[in-house]
């Protein structure tokens, strides 16, 4: 039997330390796996067209190359439309408009069918990152209406939260929208029981990237206020732009923390879990936002931390509801409340029956629900329902 044509396309680099990129790599290498070869097209790194093979994934990296983004997805989908040339696919999967849009545009002659995986949508998270966007009507008209061209031509779409699948399916004209979670490498993410005493000063730990949603700088007002009574101090690990560095470094110095604060800069995992299992609680105070409210997300750092055993302080989002329950998988504290934070800390610093619950019921959880076996085993059934339909 032939092996079908598959190709995974996105605007991103791979591999990176970064969540889309482990996603993008547990689902490609499970495609991979399954089918026995894929097309993964991703952003090159350099300014170079990059290519490899591996493990029947045929990686070519594009290059996006320009000062703006707009430049760079300019120049990424110029590349991508050559490199598609004379190709046709069973199967393209996107993850947005910068690569998809021209996929949607030109399906009937690149695919019969087509996957369009909705993490994130321009239209919503593009102002968090570029203020300006907000003001400028023109474009955000171009997001939504290429957005509508994808999610249109797409013969299904995929998300990984029930709070995304409901927003989709309030947009017109959608097709079916299936929720594949996150899931969690439970080798990596090893589990560790919490310390039965913690001791002097508490140890918090943040990591993933310092966009405003994330609300990196509710957890040092936090830590502000949970100062003023005990000792603490706070790790930020992950990626950091030089401008989200200086506001929240400004913000530390404001508040008179900043020598309790160690940016770790972007950790690979084996030292992630290492600073994980040193720190006394994992902080995720994802902010009440349309990013987290309307658009949706599945919080890959509140997942790991739950497999992690660290006691996990994040934010009571229905995002969040959706994958665990607060007083039983973590502590989930009132959005955007920095008092609600700080009492969180204290009720987990003084109360060692709770934290060894949440972290034994935490772990349990992940493995029964949020691994990458068990989301490569949702999306590879669809793959599987595209293909017999094709056939």
């Amino acid at each position: 039997m032939t092996a079908p044509k598959l190709a995974y396309i996105s605007f991103d680099i791979v591999p990176a330390l970064k969540g889309a990129a482990i996603h993008i790599s547990a689902f490609a290498t499970a495609i991979a796996a399954e089918f026995g070869q894929l097309q993964l097209v991703t952003v090159s790194p350099t300014e170079q067209l990059e290519q490899s093979s591996e493990f029947g994934i045929q990686q070519t990296a594009l290059p996006a190359v320009g000062k703006t983004l707009i430049d760079r997805v300019l120049s990424f989908r110029a590349a991508l439309w050559q490199w598609l040339q004379g190709r046709s696919f069973d199967i393209i999967h996107i993850r947005s408009p910068f690569e998809g849009l021209p996929v949607a545009l030109h399906k009937p002659i690149l695919c019969r069918h087509l996957i369009f995986e909705v993490n994130g949508l321009p239209s919503i998270e593009l102002k968090y990152r570029y203020p300006k966007v907000a003001d400028d009507r023109e474009l955000m008209h171009k997001l939504t209406e290429q957005e509508r061209i994808c999610r249109q031509a797409a013969d299904c779409l995929i998300t990984p939260s029930p709070v995304t699948q409901a927003y989709l399916h309030s947009l017109p004209n959608s097709p079916a929208v299936h929720v594949i979670p996150n899931g969690v490498a439970l080798d990596t993410f090893y589990y560790a029981p919490p310390r039965s005493a913690i001791a002097s000063p508490l140890k918090l730990l943040y990591f993933g990237t310092l966009s405003p949603w994330q609300g990196v700088d509710l957890a040092i007002d936090a830590l502000a206020l949970y100062r003023r009574d005990q000792a603490a101090q706070l790790t930020i690990a992950g990626p950091t732009r030089p401008g989200q560095l200086r506001t929240l470094t400004k913000l530390a110095h404001k508040l008179a923390v900043a020598d309790h604060i160690h940016f770790a800069g972007p950790l690979l995992p084996s030292n992630l879990v290492a600073q994980m299992h040193q720190a006394d609680v994992i902080v995720a105070p994802l902010k009440a936002c349309d990013r987290n409210l309307l658009q949706g997300c599945c919080p890959l750092k509140v997942l790991e931390g739950m497999a992690s055993g660290t006691p996990v302080v994040t934010s009571n989002l229905p995002v969040v509801q959706a994958i665990g329950e607060s007083g039983t998988h973590f502590l989930a504290a009132k959005p955007n409340s920095t008092k609600a934070l700080k009492d969180a800390l204290l009720q987990l610093r003084y109360d060692t029956t709770l934290r060894h619950h949440l972290s034994k019921q935490a772990r349990t959880q992940v493995e029964r629900t949020y691994t990458w076996k068990i989301a490569n085993q949702q999306l590879l059934n669809i793959y599987q329902q595209l293909l017999r339909s094709a056939a």
